[in-house]
């Protein structure tokens, strides 16, 4: 796929991978640079998301490649798949994009790609969106998820404004996918580790048993939708968090791809926020 001039935020951009690193057994990081990053930016969120491109095998796109034109053109099943994937950091002067992915042998898509891609390949992908940052006036921080939130924790902590308090919990499969972060002298860094649990149990207990710093807290919580769910509805309800101090959405979703999972997230989204206005109320 070639690719057309791309508009800031919303064009399509073109990365060539630049090299690659298993960071821990269940985590790979790839850098993409090249010309087809000349439009892109990114910095003024620290959980600025890109949405990867995959096209399907054997289908001819148009040339250049215009996500307009292939909406207009070709059926929905021979749209390029999309992947979303937090930018775990973008190096503005050396035009260089790193994205972390989470890999479980040759389970779903983004993940095998990442194990399998070479320098010198191309991935097209749209973007960045995002709409979080820590908040310079926030008492303290609270950051939790799992490791599909690993990269946009790792990301906030080091825009946490130095002293801050800051209780943050990740939840990995094990010790060994623990990751070394750079963090404020006040951030309290707690890793839960998963074993043969299911995913959040432990994030939810962790957040639930936490005895809040005094001040006003700014608060990020992603990762899979079940566990973000009971954890919007602590914070919400029985703590009595306002939205404009939280940021807490579903990445994903036990036993749906990508696509299964936006495809039924604003009704999801919606129930969540009913049950919740009727608790309040």
């Amino acid at each position: 796929m070639a690719t057309e001039p791309a508009r800031k935020g919303r064009g399509i951009h073109r990365g060539t991978v630049l090299r690659t690193e298993r960071l821990t057994p269940h985590m790979i990081r790839v850098v993409l640079g090249g010309a087809g990053l000349a439009n892109f930016d990114a910095g003024e969120f620290t959980d600025h998301y890109v949405k990867l491109l995959f096209p399907k095998p054997e289908v001819a796109y148009p040339e250049p490649f215009d996500m307009e034109r292939v909406r207009a053109e070709l059926p929905r099943e021979q749209w390029p798949s999309t992947r979303t994937y937090t930018v775990r950091a973008w190096d503005a002067e050396a035009r260089e994009l790193t994205i972390d992915f989470v890999h479980h042998g040759d389970k779903g898509l983004a993940g095998p790609w990442a194990a399998g891609v070479r320098p010198g390949e191309e991935i097209a992908f749209t973007g960045p969106g995002g709409a979080y940052a820590p908040r310079a006036d926030a008492g303290w921080h609270l950051l939790a998820g799992d490791e599909s939130t690993l990269p946009a924790i790792a990301a906030a902590l080091e825009r946490v404004p130095a002293g801050a308090p800051a209780r943050v919990f990740i939840e990995v499969a094990g010790p060994e996918e623990e990751q070394d972060l750079r963090a404020p002298d006040g951030a309290e860094i707690v890793w839960l580790h998963r074993g043969a649990g299911q995913t959040g149990d432990l994030l939810v207990e962790a957040v639930r048993k936490l005895d809040f710093p005094d001040g006003v807290v700014h608060a990020f919580v992603h990762g899979e939708a079940g566990f973000v769910k009971e954890l919007r509805r602590h914070l919400r309800v029985e703590r009595g968090l306002p939205l404009e101090r939280l940021s807490i959405s579903g990445y994903w979703r036990r036993g749906r791809d990508e696509d299964g999972w936006q495809a039924g997230k604003r009704d999801w989204n919606r129930q969540v926020e009913q049950e919740e206005s009727a608790a309040l109320s």
